[in-house]
């Protein structure tokens, strides 16, 4: 991409909140669970979604705003996809089931294997890109080998779905979120795994009777928030025994049962969240304040991400199926 061009020698600068509208992609016929920036610098144009509509797109989001790609591979919902550290495959899981690994160039399959539940939650192991995790409508969590299309290990707690998965510290350990809050307790609702051995470490975690939709970890501070079901963002400690923050609480967008996403800006200094009402709320993430809102879809706002090299780039998609592309 051209406009990346002059970015890619250049440390990341100071974050802008975006204002205007670039692009407006509406090709989903359904709502949009997840949306990716490919993480490969020069490689950074391309934006990944994944649909309710049974399908994942690769958009050209920076310079023109066509879809470039369209893979089919699921029979159902597409709940959560991730590009490859390479970015040259996505990995993909939906409400049928099914794994599926995806090269980007071909949309042939490298991998295929049909899980035991349904899949809401991926992720890459941090440091091994053979290594992913997956979790879902299921007590168990696991850990599979690409190359082996083998579970090599399984996390087993009593809860019902996993909500979402986030790696901590070079991946020697992972948080899940799960539903397990019932109306006399909320041990579980955040977990702390030990990756190798699949031990407990900590089931102690955020005490409110809350789930929490999706967790974020800082790009420069050991810490990571958790969006609540209770219309807020806590901060906690990313190092054991993963305290919570007291003083800090993002609060004024709503959740409202969607799976709103929330992210940190790539220099740490902003919070990003989308909101059931569909705006986009930017927080300093120091002082928990709310320094803009944009009004940036009119079905709820699932999630926004800041591009990974251009300091002012912001995309976001909405329960309709519509992505949209700020600057």
């Amino acid at each position: 991409s051209e406009l990346i061009k002059p970015y890619l020698g250049s440390k990341y600068k100071l974050t802008e909140i975006p204002k205007s509208l670039v692009f407006h992609m509406f090709k989903h016929s359904s709502p949009v669970n997840e949306i990716q920036w490919c993480p490969v610098r020069d490689q950074s144009h391309m934006l990944l979604s994944a649909s309710m509509d049974k399908t994942i797109k690769v958009w050209d989001a920076v310079d023109t705003g066509c879809c470039l790609k369209t893979f089919s591979c699921h029979s159902c919902a597409v709940r959560a996809a991730q590009w490859s550290s390479c970015g040259r495959k996505i990995l993909s899981g939906g409400f049928d089931s099914m794994l599926h690994l995806t090269d980007v160039e071909t949309g042939k399959q490298i991998f295929s294997s049909k899980n035991e539940f349904r899949i809401s939650a991926l992720k890459f192991h941090p440091t091994d890109s053979n290594i992913f995790v997956c979790g879902g409508f299921s007590p168990e969590v696991k850990a599979w080998d690409i190359r082996t299309c083998k579970v090599t290990r399984v996390y087993k707690d009593a809860v019902q779905q996993t909500l979402d998965i986030l790696f901590l510290t070079e991946g020697k350990e992972f948080l899940t979120s799960t539903d397990a809050v019932s109306r006399d307790s909320a041990d579980r609702t955040i977990i702390a795994w030990d990756f190798q051995s699949a031990a407990k470490i900590s089931n102690q975690i955020f005490h409110e009777r809350y789930t929490c939709p999706s967790l974020a970890l800082h790009p420069k501070e050991s810490v990571f928030v958790a969006q609540t079901n209770g219309n807020y963002m806590a901060l906690f400690s990313s190092q054991r025994p993963y305290r919570i923050n007291k003083k800090k609480r993002y609060e004024g967008h709503k959740v409202e049962g969607f799976a709103v996403g929330c992210e940190f800006s790539p220099d740490g200094t902003l919070l990003v969240t989308g909101s059931s009402d569909g705006k986009v709320f930017f927080y300093n993430y120091h002082t928990a304040r709310i320094i803009r809102t944009l009004s940036a879809h009119k079905e709820a706002c699932v999630s926004a991400m800041f591009h990974p090299v251009l300091p002012s780039l912001l995309a976001t998609c909405d329960w309709t199926g519509e992505i949209k592309i700020w600057q």
